[in-house]
C-alpha cells in the first residue's frame, strides 16, 4: 500500500469509526458531538495531505513530461 493510499484509507476509516459517535450525538449526547467535530477535523487534515500530494505528483508528471518534448 503506497502511503498516498494509506492517507486515503484512514480517512475511510476515519468516517466509519465515527458514526456511532455522529449517532449518539443526535440522540442528545453533547460529548458526542465534540468527538465528531475531532473525527471531523482528523478527516480534514488527511484530506488536505492527500491532496497535496496528489498535486505535487502531478506537478511532477507534467514537468516530466514537457522535459521529454
Amino acid at each position: 500500500m503506497t502511503e498516498l493510499q494509506r492517507m486515503y484509507n484512514d480517512m475511510l476509516v476515519a468516517l466509519e469509526q465515527g458514526i456511532n459517535d455522529l449517532e449518539k450525538f443526535e440522540d442528545g449526547n453533547a460529548t458526542a458531538g465534540t468527538r465528531v467535530r475531532k473525527n471531523m477535523q482528523t478527516i480534514k487534515d488527511l484530506a488536505g495531505m492527500v491532496r497535496v500530494e496528489v498535486q505535487e505528483r502531478k506537478n511532477a508528471y507534467l514537468l516530466k513530461s514537457r522535459k521529454m518534448l
